[in-house]
Parts: C-alpha cells; structure tokens; sequence
C-alpha cells in the first residue's frame, strides 16, 4: 500500500507541477524575451519559480493519491478483505501516515531550505535584470514603448557608452504630456535606480486644458527612468526571503528588516512548520473518509465529496486564524489549529469504521435455513 501511494503521489505531483509551471513559464516568457533576455535567463528563471510551486501542490497531490489508493482497494474489495482478517481502522491507516511523514519531511525540506533560497536567489536576478536597462531601453534606430503613454527613441549608441539624439516623450499624465529631446545622453544606476543624464537639450510641455506649450533650454538634466526598466508586481514579501534560523533566533531583527510587524514574522515562521504537517493530515483524512464507506458497487464518491469537504474546512480554519496571529504574535500556537481540527476529523472517522453505528441484524435460524 505504501509503494502505490508513493507511485501515485509522484504521478500526481508530476502533473500538477507541470500545469503550475506551464502558467508560470508563460508568463515569464513575455516578460524577459519581451525585454530582450536570452533563453538562459528565462531557464534560470523558471527553475528558480519551481520550490514555491512544487510547495503548493505537494498537499494537494498527497490527499489526491490517498483519495486515488484508498478509492481502489474499495472498488477491489481489498480493505474489505484486509477487515475480513482482523485488521482494524488504525492498523490499516499506518501505511498512511508512514507515506503522510515522508511527504512531511519534504515538505519541510522545502519550506525551510529550498523556497526561501530560491526567492532570494530570484530577487537578486530580478534587480538584476532590472538594472540591465540595456536589455529594454539601448536599442538605437527604434522608437521603444517601456510604459504606457511613454515612448523612448536613441539615433546612435557610441562604442563609449554615449546616447546621441535622444527623444523622450512622457505623457501618463493626461493634463501634462513633456517632450525631451538631447544631443547627447548617458545612463548611471544608483542605489535609487538608473537614471539618464540628458546633455544640451530641450524640454517641451504641453497643458492640455489650455493647449499652452512652454520650452526649457537645459545644458544637462537627469531623468529617473527606474520606473520604465522595473515591472510593476515583480517583486515579492520580503519576508519570505528570510531564513528560519533568523525568524527563531532573533525576529525583532528580521522584522525590522523587512519592515514587518512582529506577528507577521510569527505567522510566517510557524507556518512554515504547520504547512509540512498539512499534508500528513490531507492523507489521512483522505484514507479515513472513504474507510467510513465500506465497499459499494456504486462506489464511494460520497465518501469523496465529503473528504474534500473536510478538506476545505481545515483550510477555512487556516484562513480565519491568519489575521489574529499577524496582529498578535503571541497568538501563535493558533497556526497549528488546522493541523488540530484535521487530526480530530480523521479521529473520528476512524473511530466510526471502527464502531459502526448501524450494523446488520445477523440473520434468524429460519431465514439461513433453505
């Protein structure tokens, strides 16, 4: 029982991981081809995408081979058989949880390990890649669009870094459009984002509501460009960047860091504990849901519905002590309530296989009799 929850997990994590990352590789490949990027940064990318995703589905591909397993030895008459033998509710569900704290300890590996490295390896590539203004913005003899209502267009790129006729049109302002045109033209990056430093030129604006233009002689002006070279949404919580070992050791610190309030840093940290454990509960209320059913030549899809029901009770439950914990840190121990209202749950299906309520009245002596 054990191999085939371990075959049927990997097939369904495979499955679920490649529409997750087929979603997401979409995405990235309008955004960094669009800008330019080789396909070898687009790999790295997607590689880099992968832990936070295989994250996500691992709960949801566990309680699915579970499902899956449990739903064949009932078809099969198998786990009535096993019943047959002696083997009681809690016996049978030891495969279960032995498979449930396999998954756990991958899970763990990677809620602790592998996501926050992978999004902290993605943020340095992301500034970057934001930095790089020349994958967007030096394309000479082109009339570019980096944002709306903003177009961007360099006659010739010297072999010294030098931008010659440059225009600059900038009009997300609906009641102001500017105009900037140079002569010549550099690009820095500062600790504030690139900027570019426009030499003998001229800046035209135009009012709309009165169709008034003014010109502006300048010898040199600088113009923040990091809003056209950075995607907006690119970046992610700061906090889920940083390390376990920070969050228990010193979490004021990390807080301040990452400008969050301290039941913040709680809610994140004891989630990544409370999330490996998920998934152990997720098989085990798939198992013990469908055991409750028996064998039926119908099958046991009502036993199914109501192990995704419960299912989505558990994550009801995470869902309604998140905010509390964010605002109060000391309420921690209620992340580990899903964890609490599940196990209970697979308690008492358990416990109802195992004492069934309505049994069949054995059958009189005049009945057996032919």
């Amino acid at each position: 029982m054990l191999s085939q929850l371990l075959a049927l997990f990997g097939f369904f994590s495979l499955v679920l991981v490649s529409v997750y990352w087929v979603n997401r590789a979409v995405v990235l490949f309008d955004q960094l081809i669009a800008d330019g990027q080789p396909l070898r940064v687009f790999a790295e990318f997607t590689a880099l995408s992968l832990p936070p995703v295989i994250a996500q589905i691992l709960p949801m591909s566990t309680f699915a081979a579970a499902v899956y397993v449990t739903n064949r030895l009932s078809s099969e008459s198998e786990l009535t058989v096993m019943q047959a033998t002696g083997y009681s509710p809690w016996r049978l569900a030891r495969p279960v949880l032995t498979f449930g704290l396999i998954v756990t300890v991958m899970m763990g590996a990677l809620t602790h390990l592998l996501v926050p490295s992978a999004l902290e390896e993605l943020k340095k590539r992301e500034k970057e890649i934001s930095a790089s203004v020349s994958a967007r913005l030096l394309r000479e003899g082109t009339f570019l669009h980096p944002a709306d209502g903003v177009t961007f267009y360099i006659g010739e790129i010297t072999p010294e870094g030098e931008l010659r006729d440059v225009f600059l049109s900038d009009r997300r302002v609906p009641e102001r459009s500017v105009a900037y045109t140079a002569e010549q033209a550099y690009l820095f990056v500062d600790d504030a984002g690139p900027k570019l430093v426009m030499v003998n030129g001229l800046a035209q604006v135009l009012q709309s509501e009165s169709g008034r233009l003014s010109t502006t002689n300048f010898t040199d002006f600088s113009y923040d460009i990091s809003g056209l070279v950075t995607r907006a949404g690119i970046g992610r919580p700061k906090l889920r960047h940083a390390s376990t070992w920070d969050m228990l050791t010193d979490p004021a610190t990390v807080a301040a860091e990452t400008k969050s309030r301290p039941g913040q840093v709680a809610e994140e940290l004891h989630m990544r504990f409370q999330q490996p454990l998920l998934c152990a509960v997720a098989a085990l209320i798939g198992f013990s849901t469908l055991l409750i059913g028996g064998f039926s030549r119908f099958g046991v899809w009502r036993q199914i519905l109501l192990a995704i029901f419960f299912l989505v009770l558990v994550k009801l439950v995470e869902s309604l002590v998140t905010d509390p914990v964010r605002h109060d840190a000391r309420l921690w121990p209620l992340v580990y309530a899903p964890s609490v209202v599940g196990l209970g749950i697979v308690w008492a299906m358990l416990f109802r296989a195992a004492h069934p309520v309505f049994r069949a009245p054995p059958p009189r002596m005049s009945e057996a009799a032919p």
